[in-house]
């Protein structure tokens, strides 16, 4: 199974791909990252990204979602949320979280892992050269192939 370094390459053969990072959700650190960054400082954009991430994650309204959602086609991903109902898949309501800004896509996609579960694939796609649909997909695929150890 890959680990960061090679799911950093895989989504950089993305078309239309200028940057991407696993980011640590919690702490805002960037674990590993390749390709450009949209302010020019990696560690900055894991940072800001990192902020978008946990107030989706943590929204009650997205986990009220995930009450009415069928199981079986859930790709929940995150940390166990207490305030939930023992019926509901376990994590946050959110697969991914997409901005959508003048030149481009940020994909934030959270991966599943066998600890705490707070980290998430980064994706800056490109607006004019991206398949915002083919990238989602994809970024899903490799989550779950992503090993940390």
């Amino acid at each position: 199974m890959p680990g960061i370094d090679e799911c950093l390459l895989d989504v950089m053969r993305l078309p239309g791909a200028r940057g991407a990072a696993v980011v640590d959700w919690t702490s805002g650190l960037a674990l590993g990252t390749i390709g450009e960054s949209p302010n020019g400082d990696h560690e900055a954009t894991a940072a800001e990204t990192a902020e978008v991430a946990r107030m989706a994650a943590e929204q009650p309204v997205f986990a009220q979602a995930a009450h009415t959602a069928d199981p079986a086609h859930s790709a929940l991903r995150g940390p166990a949320r207490p305030d939930r109902s023992p019926t509901a898949p376990p994590g946050p309501a959110v697969e991914d979280v997409i901005v959508t800004a003048a030149a481009g896509y940020h994909i934030l996609r959270f991966v599943e892992t066998a600890f705490d579960s707070s980290v998430f694939l980064h994706l800056w796609l490109d607006r004019s050269e991206g398949n915002l649909a083919l990238a989602r997909i994809r970024l899903g695929e490799i989550a779950e192939r992503l090993v940390l150890a």
